[in-house]
Order: structure tokens, then sequence, then C-alpha cells
């Protein structure tokens, strides 16, 4: 069996996530009590993220597969990047890469056309809802789009790098992007939601009034669970 290479850290709250629940989906799946060999290098989130707005993607590439070289030399035999706004410059790490990488955003356009949805509505950074790189994969599969408006981006945004990636959940907030999320169901008639960033499950999931997979009335694609899913069934296959 492969070792899983994590890189990790980006953010940290989402790496315990990750971790958490590849053992889980891993022992669910077998019955001869084993635990799957995993790797996490956990890097520096705000070296990543600065230089991404900084527009350095050439720097971002170049760090992280550094990083990515790091776990081959560990004896990680297949990879990840345990958050989606990395995903960024993801296309240009694979082709250099020294051991396969699994990616979110595929994972995620794979899961939305197996529930047969057509039009998404994403939150995550500002990096990732402005950037190419969902849009890019999910149109090659004929599904749309949809992003929050400016100032809602910007609230985003900005609980994300300065609340959630902190371990800090608040019940405000919560409130705040499940009234965006419900303005993009009503006004822009999305069937399901993306949560690109692998914090946003971790505020947004636990309603005892909903099923575990719908935030008012959507469908929503927990980008954390559906990679682990991915990663699993690689190391099982």
């Amino acid at each position: 069996m492969k070792t899983v290479g994590i890189i990790g850290g980006i953010g940290p709250e989402s790496t315990i996530e990750y971790y958490r629940l590849m053992i889980a989906s891993y022992r669910e799946q077998t019955s001869d009590g084993s635990y799957p060999p995993i790797i996490i290098n956990s890097i520096d989130m705000k070296k990543m993220l600065d230089l991404i707005a900084a527009n350095e993607l050439s720097e971002v590439t170049e760090y992280l597969l550094g990083e990515v070289r790091r776990l081959a030399l560990s004896g990680a035999g297949v990879g990840l990047l345990a958050a989606n706004t990395p995903h960024v410059v993801f296309d240009e790490i694979q082709l250099r890469s020294p051991i396969p990488l699994l990616s979110i955003v595929e994972a995620t356009c794979a899961e939305a056309k197996a529930l047969g949805l057509k039009r998404l509505g994403l939150f995550g950074t500002r990096f990732t809802m402005r950037g190419h790189f969902y849009r890019d994969v999910f149109s090659r599969e004929g599904l749309a789009l949809v992003v929050p408006d400016e100032t809602e981006q910007a609230y985003i945004h900005d609980r994300y790098m300065n609340e959630l990636v902190k371990g800090v959940f608040l019940p405000e907030t919560r409130e705040r992007l499940l009234a965006i999320a419900v303005r993009l169901k009503e006004q822009d008639d999305i069937d399901g939601l993306i949560l690109g960033g692998t914090e946003l499950p971790l505020i947004l999931r636990g309603d005892p009034l909903l099923p575990d997979d719908l935030i008012e009335g959507l469908p929503f694609l927990d980008t954390t669970r559906i990679h682990v899913k991915t990663v699993v069934a690689r190391l099982l296959s």
C-alpha cells in the first residue's frame, strides 16, 4: 500500500480534519484493524498566502513543489494539497511532481456530476472565488459556477482568514454565510453549493434540523470529505 503524503497547515484546523476523516474512512472500509500510512508536512500558510496575494505564482509553485518533493523523499507514494486555494497552481505542480497528486477540484467536479448538479455556488477564499482553477475544470464538464457578489466575497474572505483558519467559529458568521447561500439560491438559481474552503464545513455542518448534506435546502459539496474519499479509494484500489 502506498503512503499518503499531505501538504498540510493550509490551514491547521482542516489538516486535523483531513487526518481524522482519512483514518475513519479507511477503517470503515477495511476489516483487518489496520491504519493507513500517512505523512503530514505542515507548512507555513502565511508564506504561501502572501505569495498568492502578491500574484507571485511561480514562487508559489516552487515553494509547494519543494514541499511535495520533501514528502516523496520521506516515502510518500501519492500526495495531496489539503486546501483549495493552493490549487491555483496545481496543474504546474502536478506536471513536475515526483509522485501522483490528487486534485480537490477534479474530485469535487466528479462528485457534482454524480449528483446531477448543473449550477453551483462557490464559497472559499478570495483567491478561490476569483480564480479560474475551479471554473476551468467545471466548465470542461458543462457545469456552471456562481460566486457571491463583491461585498459578500470580501466578507467571506475576511471571516475565513481572520476566524475560520484560526479555529474561531462564531454563530453570527455562520448565519451570514447561510444568508449568502440563500441569496444565491433565490436570485441566481444555484442547485448546489461548493464549500471550496476546507474550514467552511467546520462552521456550516452540524444543523440538527437538516440532513448532513444540506444547507438551507441546498445540497452542499464538502470538499474535504470528497478529497478524502478520493484518497482512500486510491489506497484501497
